[in-house]
């Protein structure tokens, strides 16, 4: 057989896997799609008891100052548009698990069974991490973010709402009248921000399971990670110095979990390592399981 003929056989051979690859990356994506629509259509469905219970903080801030709970359509398409927002972000959450699922088994059959073990439990973590951000920021920091933006109203005597002290006579009123569209989007700005952030725990722990940083690297550059967090806040939150704040006090709680939890996987990878006689302490000494504010060595984020 001549050369020519056995580079052609190998072309051949390569190819084969990387169709295959493609037909089911193909088929995945496929069934992906297919769930992403029908939960799309489920959402439509019931788009208005889902906005309903997203007004639900604005509603009880307004209660409280004795207003009706109110929004407008300031577009006669802002509606039907809401209305598809919501059901394209309700549809991405009902198929977010069918997503991960298809994921999973896109990418399982390449993977060691170690790795499988590995890589599983932050598949599970994300969605949790994020609907805990979701959460948190629903249930705790809208209401204080709508509150403190409700002060800034200016009611009139003749309005007859009881908030606060009146205003004097003859003083122009100014008073919430919320567009539906601009609330849905401060909303979603809200939970997709504490949903991302609370991310963080599970991007770092798997770096160190890739052992790609270290909790020594973590804890030297810790200064800047708390710039980078305020930076971080005061752009994904409104401008209000509260909501920065709550943002930046949790993110940067996370990221001193995501040191101990490094650090715990640094652990755990020495016990290994000594049990199966392959530790060195001139090779694997310097993974530092030493105290966070030990900084001599910089900011090397490395092993």
């Amino acid at each position: 057989m001549s050369a020519q003929d056995t580079k052609q056989d190998e072309m051949e051979d390569s190819a084969a896997p990387l169709i295959e690859h493609l037909a089911e990356l193909r088929t995945r994506l496929i069934r992906s799609a297919l769930a992403f629509v029908v939960g799309i259509f489920i959402c439509f469905a019931v788009w208005n008891p889902i906005f309903n219970y997203l007004t639900t903080p604005i509603c009880a801030a307004l209660s409280e100052r004795g207003q009706e709970c109110g929004l407008i359509l300031i577009r006669l398409q802002e509606g039907f548009f809401v209305a598809i927002k919501i059901s394209l972000m309700g549809g991405f959450a009902l198929a977010f698990p069918v997503i991960s699922y298809q994921l999973w088994r896109f990418v399982a059959p390449g993977l060691y069974k170690s790795e499988k073990g590995a890589f599983l439990p932050f598949l599970l973590a994300s969605p949790f991490m994020f609907a805990l951000g979701a959460s948190f920021a629903f249930y705790i920091v809208i209401p204080l973010a709508f509150d403190f933006f409700l002060n800034f109203q200016q009611i009139a005597p003749d309005t007859g709402a009881a908030v606060g002290e009146e205003v004097e006579s003859g003083t122009a009123g100014i008073a919430f009248q919320g567009s539906v569209a601009e609330y849905l989007s401060l909303t979603i700005t809200f939970i997709m921000a504490f949903g991302l952030c609370f991310q963080l725990p599970v991007l770092l722990t798997l770096l160190g399971k890739a052992g790609l940083v270290s909790s020594r690297g973590l804890a030297a550059v810790r200064k800047y990670a708390v710039v980078a967090i305020l930076v971080l806040a005061g752009i994904v939150t409104p401008p209000d110095i509260l909501t920065q704040v709550i943002l930046f006090v949790a993110v940067y709680g996370l990221y001193e979990v995501s040191i101990q939890l490094v650090k715990r996987i640094e652990k755990r990878r020495e016990a290994d390592l000594k049990a199966q006689g392959l530790w060195d302490e001139d090779i694997h000494g310097e993974n530092a399981f030493e105290d966070a504010d030990d900084e001599d060595d910089g900011g090397d984020l490395g092993r």
